[in-house]
């Protein structure tokens, strides 16, 4: 019964962080593109989001794979989610 609530609160904790990986990365889309320096927004949100993400993973797994896979899931799953919520820059410029 322990197994099922930690692969719940793995899930809900990947879930938060692909909710914040996404919306950092929309958000400094946003931003890059308006910005007299996108190369700097960009790599910094990239290295940013990667480093807090892995560090994360690493620590909050440890070393079970079990918990990896349920914070890929919820991480998927807030990816998925994030698609619908967000608007999309490009259909709006009217881009193909």
């Amino acid at each position: 019964m322990n197994d099922i609530f930690a692969f719940a609160a793995m899930t809900v904790v990947g879930f938060c962080l692909g909710a914040m990986f996404f919306a950092v990365l929309w958000w400094t889309t946003n931003k890059g593109l308006t910005s007299n320096q996108p190369v700097l927004w960009f790599a910094g949100s990239f290295f940013g989001r990667t480093i807090v993400l892995l560090v994360s993973l690493y620590y909050l797994c440890n070393a079970d794979w079990h918990r990896l896979i349920a914070c890929l899931i919820g991480f998927t799953v807030a990816r998925m989610i994030l698609l619908r919520i967000l608007p999309s820059q490009s259909l709006q410029r009217g881009r193909p």
